[in-house]
């Protein structure tokens, strides 16, 4: 039992402490890519493909495929314009 670790000691000494660059990108990457998750299952529960709600949006399909692989960093104007034009919802943003 004195092998088992954490999630939190595994990211540390894979990733770094908390505040060091490399565990930083690292939970830049993971919110892209549950970004990208939530993005997708609200896309399907819309019943759209990428190219529909790439046109809704005023966007390209590659451009949404690369956001919901986590691909890509997603201004938070486009956050609001896919979710709001293209999904007709509201997004709320907390700072914690």
């Amino acid at each position: 039992m004195k092998n088992i670790t954490t999630f939190n000691e595994h990211l540390d000494q894979r990733y770094g402490m908390i505040g060091t660059l490399k565990r930083t990108e690292f939970e830049m990457k993971a919110k892209a890519f549950a970004i990208g998750e939530i993005l997708r299952e609200a896309r399907k529960e819309a019943q759209m493909t990428q190219e529909q709600l790439a046109q809704k949006t005023g966007t390209r399909k590659s451009f949404i495929s690369r956001i919901e692989n986590g691909q890509s960093d997603i201004q938070l104007s486009t956050l609001y314009r896919l979710v709001e034009i293209g999904f007709g919802k509201r997004v709320y943003l907390t700072i914690g």
